[in-house]
């Protein structure tokens, strides 16, 4: 079954980059000239994704916003004769179809996507984290709707992570069957360097089957009251196989300071209208 629809959630807080987040969403911020979001849109409708479904919470109007139609904005660049302009103003509120669902608390990223259950229907699905920006040749979801197409089953993106570092994702315990590909037999949140199971991190591209939505709603709420995605997953382990795809491409963290600003520098440096002027005044820099 092809798949269309892909959930994008939203609602979280954006507390790592206080006090830019306090009115404004973190998914909203530029890298160069793009909000974050934008970049993972447009990585789905590269993919083929014809539908997008936002989880978002309060304060994230910005972001429908922004993939809504301007019609006083779209007035000025007439006025302007700015057509160019107009165009990519116009590009962005067209790309796709949007659906908006509210997430009204912080219960974790497994109840973000059990909310799209009525959307979704009986059909598989994509899910992108907007923190995770990947620059590859094909769309990273791309890669993973490939793996689906193979095997009919749940895939997820996983990447090598420096033991050092393991402790802040999900990762799985891995049978290797193919060059990037993995069956999945365990998988574990955050645990830390010497419990983890391997160096494969989980990353935030997600193929998944409906079956996911049951095994969410038998999923029982972490500490913190939230139901995670790692552990739905691990009760759809014991009904399906679920696969996991060593991505190609080069993944930057948006979601901290520092991956963050890499991924501007980086992205800045790749533009042709750009990179050869930035690129010259980071060479002359003295700090």
């Amino acid at each position: 079954m092809k798949i269309k629809k892909a959930v994008f959630p939203v609602a979280g807080l954006g507390t790592r980059f206080l006090p830019a987040t306090k009115a404004s969403p973190k998914e909203m911020m530029p890298l160069v000239d793009k909000p974050l979001i934008q970049y993972v849109v447009e990585e789905a409708i590269d993919a083929g994704i014809e539908e997008v479904i936002m989880i978002t919470g309060r304060g994230k109007n910005a972001i429908e916003d922004h993939f809504d139609i301007s019609f006083e904005l779209e007035h000025a660049l007439r006025g302007k004769n700015d057509n160019k302009m107009l165009e990519e103003v116009q590009r962005i509120s067209n790309l796709v179809d949007f659906w908006y669902i509210r997430q009204k608390e912080p219960l974790g990223l497994g109840h973000a996507i059990l909310r799209t259950k009525d959307l979704i229907g009986n059909e598989p699905f994509a899910v992108l984290l907007g923190d995770d920006i990947i620059h590859s040749d094909v769309p990273t979801i791309k890669q993973l709707m490939n793996i689906y197409e193979k095997y009919n089953a749940s895939v997820i993106a996983v990447e090598k992570v420096d033991k050092k570092d393991i402790s802040g994702y999900g990762v799985i315990e891995p049978k290797k069957l193919d060059e990037r590909v993995y069956q999945i037999m365990d998988m574990v949140e955050k645990p830390s360097p010497q419990d983890a199971p391997s160096d494969l991190a989980i990353i935030g591209r997600y193929i998944l089957t409906p079956e996911i939505f049951t095994a969410l709603e038998k999923t029982v709420p972490d500490k913190s009251g939230e139901i995670q995605l790692t552990y739905g997953l691990r009760h759809l382990l014991k009904n399906q196989v679920v696969y996991a795809y060593q991505f190609e491409g080069k993944r930057y963290d948006a979601g901290n300071k520092l991956g963050f600003l890499k991924a501007t520098v980086e992205f800045a440096l790749r533009r042709p209208d750009l990179g050869d002027k930035f690129r010259e005044y980071l060479k002359g820099l003295e700090l």
